[in-house]
């Protein structure tokens, strides 16, 4: 089907809205929302992103917009969501993207009977996130907005890594300043401004498996301010029923000193990992 989005009958195609029979919506974000969609000519099943022209330049967000076509355009990886093509009208711009029909792994979590993970479904989905985000940090990409609302499941149950909105392309190694994210996913150098690079996301994964394991996140607090106080001293405290293995996983990511932080190559390799995923 990708093929054949990007060239049709051996030759470019200029796709339009009327392609496309839309379905059920899926999701809304700020300027735009998501819906199931069929292709007419063969009956293929996508997702259809459609941004707001009006409402992105009104937000400023023009430029983020296209960051986010250009960066998820050129990332093809099995655990990454795949953007087949985008075209635009006068006002909107689509984006048709892989339609994962089991749809967010925050959605699956809360579903759970303690709404949460149990562990061997926890080391899964984790080595299956350090796989895709490690194939970012290969080219350069730095996701800035990892969370299981950002996570998608295909229907066998496979994550694909979605949401490149805050994602940016780094050049020469330069460090990134921008305050961007999530409150509780973000690292503390991300809250300091101090400059950043790749390592924010290894930080976001050992945040992503705690909340995954555990139902919320580990610096969740009920002002703001209590979370950053948190954040910046790596505040942790585990339930009893997460595991030594998880806990040494969890701790080996979510660490103060960048540079500390575990590189997801090896955390694929972790010993929690490889004694729990299926």
């Amino acid at each position: 089907m990708e093929h054949h989005i990007q060239v049709r009958n051996g030759n470019p195609y200029n796709w339009s809205i009327n392609d496309f029979e839309l379905g059920r919506y899926l999701g809304s974000g700020k300027f735009g929302k998501v819906n199931v969609a069929v292709e007419k000519s063969t009956g293929f099943v996508v997702a259809l992103k459609i941004i707001n022209k009006t409402l992105a330049k009104r937000e400023k967000m023009c430029n983020q917009v296209l960051r986010e076509i250009e960066i998820q355009f050129h990332l093809r990886h099995p655990y990454i969501l795949p953007l087949y093509t985008y075209f635009h009208n006068s006002e909107n711009i689509y984006l048709v993207l892989e339609y994962a029909g089991r749809g967010e792994l925050f959605t699956l979590m809360k579903q759970q009977p303690h709404m949460r993970f149990e562990e061997q479904y926890g080391a899964k989905y984790l080595f299956q996130v350090c796989s895709a985000v490690e194939f970012c940090h290969r080219n350069m990409v730095i996701h800035r907005d990892i969370k299981p609302e950002n996570i998608l499941l295909d229907i066998e149950g496979n994550i694909k890594l979605s949401d490149f909105g805050w994602s940016i392309q780094v050049r020469n190694n330069t460090p990134v300043k921008t305050l961007c994210g999530t409150l509780e996913y973000l690292a503390p150098e991300v809250i300091r401004r101090q400059g950043y690079s790749f390592e924010t996301d290894n930080w976001s994964v050992g945040v992503l498996c705690y909340e995954l394991l555990v139902g919320s996140t580990p610096f969740h607090a009920l002002t703001e301010k209590e979370v950053l106080r948190r954040i910046v001293k790596a505040d942790i405290e585990f339930p009893d029923h997460v595991s030594v293995d998880a806990r040494d996983f969890i701790l080996s990511l979510v660490r103060l000193k960048p540079q500390d932080r575990l590189p997801l190559a090896l955390a694929k390799t972790h010993f929690w990992i490889i004694n729990n995923a299926d």
